[in-house]
C-alpha cells in the first residue's frame, strides 16, 4: 500500500481508540529477531539434507524460525506504527484489502525523552525506542521493502 494510505488507516485507527492526534508518518514493522529466525531456521532445515528435501527444508526452517521468533516477541508478528509530533503509536493489525489494517493500540510513547536508535542490517534496520527516564525498550525490525515504509517512520523520527 502507498504511504498516504497507510498514514491515513493509522490516523483512522487512533480515531477509533479516542485518540486526537495527527499521524504523520506510518510504516509496517515485525518483531525484532524475524529475519534472524528466518536465517537461523532456514540453516537447520537444510541441514536435512540435499535436493528437493533439502529445499523444502530449508523453506520450511526459514517459516518455522520466523514464527518462533515472532511467538518470543511481546509486540504483534505485524506492527503498525504510527508517528506524531509527540507520540509513537504501535497497533496490532490484521490482513485487509490492499494491505494491512491497524487494530488495536499496544503501545503509545511520548517522544519526550524517548531515544531512537537505528541500527543497519542486511535486509532491515532495527529500531529501537527507548525510554530515557526507565532504559524500557520498544525493538521493532523494518524490512527494506516496498511497501512496509520503514524509512518514512525513521525519518520522522529523527526530527
Amino acid at each position: 500500500m502507498n504511504e498516504t494510505e497507510m498514514v491515513r488507516r493509522t490516523q483512522a485507527a487512533l480515531g477509533r481508540a479516542g485518540v486526537q492526534d495527527d499521524v504523520v508518518a506510518a510504516a509496517v514493522f515485525l518483531p525484532r529477531g524475524h529475519f534472524a529466525g528466518a536465517f537461523a531456521g532456514g540453516l537447520v532445515g537444510d541441514s536435512i539434507g540435499g535436493g528437493l528435501a533439502g529445499s523444502i527444508g530449508t523453506a520450511g526452517g526459514a517459516m518455522a524460525g520466523m514464527r518462533a521468533a515472532d511467538a518470543a516477541s511481546p509486540m504483534p508478528d505485524r506492527c503498525i506504527v504510527g508517528v506524531s509530533a509527540t507520540r509513537v503509536y504501535g497497533f496490532g493489525s490484521r490482513r485487509a484489502k490492499g494491505g494491512r489494517e491497524p487494530t488495536d493500540i499496544v503501545f503509545a510513547v511520548g517522544r519526550d525523552g524517548l531515544e531512537v536508535k537505528v541500527h543497519q542490517r542486511f535486509n532491515v534496520r532495527v529500531l529501537e525506542l527507548i525510554d530515557g527516564e526507565s532504559g524500557a525498550a520498544i525493538e521493532l525490525e523494518g524490512p527494506r521493502m516496498p511497501g512496509f515504509h520503514a524509512g518514512d517512520v525513521i525519518d520522522a523520527l529523527k526530527h
